[in-house]
């Protein structure tokens, strides 16, 4: 609940939301009125929103997998559909090493990270520690925002293109690689809703020509820094999934594609063979 009473009642906002195209407006009120911390917070907050701000960048935050995490402007937010992502990279994690070396790839937020830090290490013993957690990504904005969210647990972000600004220790010693790489066909860009196209960075969302460029590129070093029997999980569409997990099986690891209709997710989780 808002610690203030508002001088426009929520039933206004919610008309305002409403006209504005939000389909959710009771909820994103509700949202807006217990996030304000002042009146004129509040209506500058709600114009944002009906102006076409993402919620997420208008809130500062995000929802996912149960953690609160922080969104910057010009930063991709992150998807509730890749939750199955982790998912099915704890699922991989749970005959694994403890501790867990894990890297999130093209992390924007560090959103994937820290919500599979989190629920490793809720799992672990108590007298191990659950996770080793590196992240990268090419977008400074998105590297400021995932030091915020990932340097309170202990995660270290690298800035630079993919695989490039990781210290060279890590090399053979990843056991999960989660990666949600851009992969919108470039033609498919002008399709998206406005609150991507306009407001999150073009280098998050443009795939190339099929949408696989920076996948093929994640698949193809991912090998070198596997350990042996370690995952690499990509999110990709339903329509992709056949062509990176070729991409996969190509780069010397096994394959195999994991879907849920409800989340609208898919996700191609490739193991590299153990020795």
């Amino acid at each position: 609940m808002s610690v203030f009473p508002s001088p426009v009642p929520p039933s206004a906002i919610i008309t305002r939301l409403r006209a504005a195209g939000c389909v959710f407006a009771e909820d994103e009120a509700e949202l807006l009125i217990s996030t304000a911390r002042t009146p004129d917070e509040l209506a500058t907050m709600v114009d944002q929103r009906v102006a076409g701000l993402p919620l997420e960048h208008v809130l500062g935050w995000a929802e996912f997998c149960g953690l609160r995490i922080a969104v910057d402007p010009e930063v991709f937010v992150p998807r509730r559909r890749t939750e199955f992502l982790i998912d099915q990279a704890e699922a991989a994690a749970a005959s694994g090493p403890s501790p867990t070396v894990i890297l999130d790839l093209c992390c924007g937020t560090g959103a994937m990270g820290a919500a599979l830090a989190a629920a490793l290490s809720k799992e672990a013993a108590p007298d191990k520690r659950g996770v080793e957690l590196h992240a990268a990504d090419l977008h400074p904005a998105a590297v400021r925002c995932a030091r915020r969210n990932l340097a309170p647990i202990g995660g270290q972000v690298y800035e630079g293109d993919l695989y490039e600004p990781l210290p060279a220790t890590l090399r053979g010693r990843v056991d999960i690689l989660i990666a949600s790489p851009p992969y919108v066909p470039t033609e498919a860009i002008r399709l998206l809703p406005s609150e991507a196209r306009v407001h999150e960075p073009l280098v998050a969302l443009d795939g190339g020509a099929d949408g696989l460029d920076v996948v093929r590129r994640v698949i193809a070093e991912a090998p070198a820094w596997l350990a042996p029997g370690g995952h690499l999980l990509v999110e990709t569409s339903e329509r992709q999934a056949s062509r990176t997990a070729e991409d996969m099986a190509a780069a010397g690891l096994t394959p195999r594609v994991a879907g849920s209709e409800d989340r609208y997710a898919t996700v191609v989780i490739g193991t590299r063979p153990p020795k």
